[in-house]
């Protein structure tokens, strides 16, 4: 490693060449890289509702559906503006009352409560399906020109319309994000650091890894709007310290000598043993995420993971470099720094050890009842602000048609006619259930069948199946929703075994009984890993404990604040934040705790050894803390999804919660159980070896 870091110094116009030429296949990959914007697409392919999704594209050439409003329109100007939707690229099919009759048959012949359903006073709904997914390119160019044709008196609601405002939304924000990150977090490393010209560095460099991390996700395909819009603000968060670890090492290598290449190899030296610990826990937790059922897991944990590995590669390779060839700017720049002197605090904290251990480990009880009692929501247009075009267009599908979304029945195209009516009358007395219909209920006592066309019935009948439609005045993802969807299963599965209940609240309904599972798993897998790695860092079993319970309580105080001031999460939140705060700031405690050790093994006693280890560790960990908020915070109060502001938040004060946690907590904890993690720490290769080394040197001199 020294040979490599002296070699990086010495070349260090070409490794600079090198990286910079890197960032053009980079860019490429970005460019060309899709992104995904709806969430449920991230669920398991293998579940009936995804399954039914694929069958209805694939037999009916319908993926994404919308209801569409129009508001105070005589039935011939709605007509005329059908025909011109039904002309847009990929609408498969638009059912209105003019698909059953001509227009000029009074609509009050219809089936009374089709009619009722689809017209009010001022208002009629007509159905429209696209021949591509939700989230595809083609269904989002699809409703920006339909909501074009329509004007503004008409609204389109559907997931694909919520999908197409979180794309626009997102792309004009998306630049905001990394700009208010990286002001934020320069500020606070010009206020830390020595020299004006050391953080525009650390931020070009850091950079660098975050369009070299962007531009590989081309690999993946594509990957998720909440991926994409979290990737450059959390790689920035996460990896920041490690250009803070190369700079001090180098600066202390130049204390010792005046050889700027040779300061600068040992530093690189110094540094990858420091991050290797430190990176290796971020990895883990993030890695975790690849264990969910919820794909959305894996896509975010991929990137980020990636993400630090490209920081830490850059940091021991670009920013060397960097600081090499504007060794001059950077000398020019000096200034004093903002510093926090921790002795004083730290004599504090460990003479007040056991205050301190008593009321922090006396916050599991509020912070637990806060977390027990979050409020989390999977419905996707609540993540949105209400002047969005989906978002208003839900709204007055509400309160006009006293409607929330519709379901789809997949049954068997031979099922008798009169089961199916049956079956519709059975679904029609269910709670919340607006209205039921198959191609039989075009049918009424008041129309004869010939009057219906045969490509109305043809569109809701192919491949062995046919369609039916269910309105529900039930929101998605409420609980009255989720229990009518049991009860219509249930009257569908008496008549149809085979037969498939899809949509937006089915699949939501899923959603939430798979993140519940995964959110299980994660937390599991990621102390898990997190734990073996501390073990392995710190050589004893006592320590991986008393680390991860800090982290948890710091964990649990933060979101268990939400339960108290009523704010209610993105189902996201609730499942990834544990995870990302355990990976990203345990190493707050990692820290300290081997300069704790160290003073221990030196033969200081176990307070001395505390108040070393708190007040030297304390300037790193305040910094680190502080830079973590600065990249988060500010895109958390900018933000107008929800999902991600909730996230920024949420990573902001846990970063602070966690520094506060190790300060406070940790050092009691060493006093406590010193005689335990010292009589279980077992040697390092380094200290083993020494040992050998001692032990061998006593023989020999006893034996002369």
């Amino acid at each position: 490693m020294y040979r490599l870091g002296l070699w990086i110094a010495k070349h260090r116009i070409a490794v600079l060449i090198f990286a910079v030429i890197l960032l053009i296949p980079a860019v490429l990959g970005y460019l060309m890289l899709h992104v995904n914007y709806d969430i449920l697409y991230y669920l398991p392919d293998d579940i009936e509702t995804m399954q039914g999704q694929q069958i209805m594209l694939d037999d009916f050439g319908k993926g994404a559906y919308a209801m569409f409003v129009a508001e105070d329109m005589p039935d011939s100007q709605v007509a005329a503006l059908k025909a011109e939707i039904e002309q847009v690229d990929h609408v498969a099919d638009v059912i209105w009352y003019d698909s059953v009759m001509d227009i000029s048959v009074p609509a009050e012949i219809l089936p009374e409560k089709l009619y009722n359903a689809f017209h009010t006073d001022n208002a009629t709904l007509m159905a429209i399906f696209f021949d591509t997914g939700s989230s595809s390119d083609e269904t989002m160019d699809a409703i920006d020109t339909i909501r074009n044709i329509a004007g503004e008196k008409c609204f389109l609601s559907s997931i694909s319309a919520i999908v197409t405002d979180t794309k626009h939304l997102v792309e004009q924000e998306l630049f905001w994000y990394v700009l208010i990150a990286v002001v934020c977090s320069a500020v606070v490393l010009a206020a830390t650091m020595d020299s004006w010209m050391a953080p525009v560095l650390f931020l070009l460099n850091i950079g660098m890894a975050i369009v070299y991390n962007l531009g590989t996700n081309f690999i993946q395909g594509e990957i998720s709007f909440i991926t994409m819009s979290l990737a450059a603000v959390l790689q920035l968060a996460v990896t920041m310290d490690y250009s803070i670890f190369l700079w001090n090492a180098y600066r202390e290598q130049r204390g010792y000598t005046e050889d700027r290449e040779d300061a600068m190899a040992k530093a690189i030296v110094q540094t990858a043993s420091s991050v290797s610990g430190s990176s290796l826990t971020t990895i883990a937790g993030f890695i975790a995420l690849c264990f969910m059922s919820f794909t959305l897991g894996m896509d975010m944990g991929i990137v980020m993971a990636k993400g630090v590995v490209f920081g830490v590669i850059t940091c021991i390779t670009v920013l060397p470099a960097m600081i090499l060839a504007f060794d001059k700017a950077i000398q020019k720049t000096s200034h004093k720094p903002l510093t926090i002197r921790g002795e004083g605090i730290s004599r504090f904290v460990v003479k007040h050890n056991k205050v301190f251990l008593v009321v922090l480990l006396l916050l599991w009880i509020p912070a637990i009842i806060g977390y027990n009692n979050i409020g989390v929501y999977y419905d996707l247009d609540v993540s949105l602000p209400d002047y969005l075009p989906s978002v208003a267009a839900k709204q007055e599908l509400q309160s006009t048609f006293d409607m929330s979304t519709v379901h789809m029945i997949l049954a068997d195209e031979d099922m008798p006619s009169k089961d199916v009516k049956q079956m519709l009358s059975e679904m029609e007395n269910v709670d919340g259930v607006q209205f039921a219909i198959a191609a039989d209920s075009l049918i009424g006592s008041r129309i004869p069948s010939a009057w219906v066309p045969s490509e109305v019935t043809q569109e809701l009948a192919s491949g062995g199946r046919q369609l039916m439609l269910i309105g529900t005045e039930y929101p998605v993802a409420s609980d009255d929703v989720n229990r009518q969807i049991e009860t219509l299963e249930t009257i569908m599965k008496r008549y149809d075994p085979g037969a498939m209940l899809i949509g937006e609240a089915p699949c939501t309904r899923d959603l939430i009984r798979i993140t519940d599972t995964d959110f299980k798993m994660v937390s599991a897998v990621s102390i898990g890993a997190i734990f073996v790695i501390i073990l392995l860092v710190l050589h004893s079993p006592i320590l991986p404990v008393l680390l991860v319970l800090v982290i948890e309580l710091a964990i649990y105080v933060n979101m268990g604040i939400c339960g108290y001031t009523g704010e209610v999460l993105p189902f996201v939140a609730s499942v990834v934040i544990g995870t990302i705060q355990l990976g990203a700031t345990v190493d707050y405690a990692i820290l300290m705790t081997e300069r704790y050790t160290h003073e221990r093994l030196q033969g200081h006693e176990k307070t001395e050894a505390a108040i070393t280890a708190l007040s030297t560790s304390l300037p790193s960990i305040f910094t680190s803390a502080l830079g973590f908020f600065a990249a988060t915070i500010g895109v958390g109060i900018y933000s107008d999804v929800d999902m991600i502001g909730s996230l920024c938040r949420l990573m902001a004060r846990g970063a602070i919660i966690s520094m506060i946690m190790v300060l406070l907590l940790l050092p009691s904890l060493y006093l406590l159980f010193d005689r335990v993690i010292m009589k279980t720490r077992w040697g390092s290769p380094s200290e083993q070896k020494q040992k050998r080394a001692a032990r061998k040197a006593a023989a020999a001199s006893a034996n002369l």
